[in-house]
C-alpha cells in the first residue's frame, strides 16, 4: 500500500463523438492562445503594430512544432529517419501499421533552436527591429507555454520520472506499472511557473527590459537550469548517453550550451540599450 502516492490513469483526451481531442494537443492550443494574448499586450505597451502579430503567430507555431519534432528525431530517435520517414514530421505512424499519434515525440531543445531561427526570419521580413528586442519579449510567452506542454506530458504519462523507491510518487497505470515514480513532468512545470513569473516581473517592473538581450539571457539561464535539475529525476530517454556516459543525461548535455549562452547575453546586455528601431 502506497499511502503517499496516487494512481494516474486518465483518458487520452476529450471524446467529442466524431473526434477525440488529445489532452497533449489541447495543452499546445492553450499554450499558443495564452502566448498570443501576452505578446499582444507587450506589442501594445511598446507601441508596436498589432498587424505584425499574425505573422509572428504563424512563425512561432511552425517553428515550435517542426523544431521540436526534428529535435526529438535527431537527438533521441534518429532511427526513425530510415525506419518510418513519414513519421518524422507527420503526427502518424506507418510501421508496423498506420496509426494517428497526434503531437508526440517533441524535444524542447529542438523547439528552442526552431524559435531562434524563425525569429531571425520574422525580424528580417516583418518586424525590422534589433533581433534581441524580439528575443527579449517572445521568451515570456514561450516560458508560459512550456508549463502547459509539461502538463500535457503528464496527461499522456510520458517523459516519466525515475522510481522513487518509496511510498511517495505517481503510479502510471497506463504504463502497466504498480510502483510510484517521480512526477518529473510536474516538477518541471512548477519550475517553469517561476521562470515565467520572474521574466514577467523583470519586464513589467524593472528597466532591465531596456537592456537588449538581458531577458533573453535570463530566460536561457532559468529555463535550462530548471531542465538540468529536473533531469536528475527523469527516466533516461536515451540519446547521447551511449557515447558520453550516464553521468549526465542527453537533456543535461544539451542544456549546458543554452545556460552558457544565457550568461553571455546577460553580461553583454549592459552595452546594448534600446534607443531606436534597428
Amino acid at each position: 500500500m502506497h499511502f503517499l502516492s496516487f494512481t494516474w490513469n486518465p483518458a487520452e483526451g476529450l471524446d467529442l463523438g466524431f473526434f477525440t481531442l488529445q489532452f497533449y494537443s489541447l495543452m499546445f492550443v492553450i499554450a499558443f492562445v495564452t502566448g498570443w494574448f501576452i505578446i499582444k499586450s507587450i506589442y501594445k505597451r511598446e507601441g508596436e503594430s498589432l498587424a505584425k502579430l499574425d505573422s509572428l503567430f504563424i512563425y512561432m507555431v511552425i517553428a515550435i512544432l517542426v523544431g521540436a519534432r526534428l529535435g526529438h528525431v535527431i537527438f533521441y530517435q534518429s532511427e526513425l529517419i530510415t525506419q518510418d520517414p513519414l513519421a518524422v514530421l507527420l503526427p502518424i505512424e506507418t510501421v508496423p501499421e498506420f496509426k494517428f499519434t497526434g503531437f508526440r515525440g517533441l524535444a524542447s531543445h529542438g523547439a528552442a533552436i526552431g524559435v531562434i531561427i524563425a525569429m531571425f526570419i520574422y525580424n528580417k521580413k516583418v518586424l525590422k527591429r534589433h533581433i534581441l528586442w524580439i528575443f527579449d519579449r517572445v521568451v515570456i510567452p514561450v516560458a508560459l507555454g512550456t508549463i502547459f506542454v509539461r502538463i500535457g506530458n503528464f496527461m499522456n504519462s510520458e517523459i516519466i520520472g525515475k522510481p522513487t523507491n518509496s511510498d511517495f510518487g505517481v503510479v502510471f497505470k497506463k504504463l502497466g506499472e504498480d510502483f510510484p515514480r517521480h512526477p518529473a513532468q510536474l516538477y518541471e512545470a512548477i519550475g517553469y511557473v517561476f521562470v515565467f513569473l520572474i521574466l514577467w516581473f523583470v519586464y513589467r517592473k524593472t528597466e532591465k527590459r531596456m537592456q537588449l538581450g538581458y531577458l533573453f539571457g535570463l530566460f536561457l539561464v532559468l529555463l535550462w537550469s530548471v531542465r538540468f535539475i529536473v533531469e536528475f529525476f527523469k527516466k533516461s530517454q536515451g540519446g547521447f548517453e551511449d557515447i558520453l556516459g550516464d553521468t549526465l543525461s542527453t537533456g543535461q548535455w544539451l542544456s549546458i550550451p543554452f545556460i552558457v549562452a544565457g550568461v553571455y547575453f546577460m553580461m553583454r546586455s549592459t552595452k546594448n540599450k534600446i534607443t531606436q528601431h534597428a
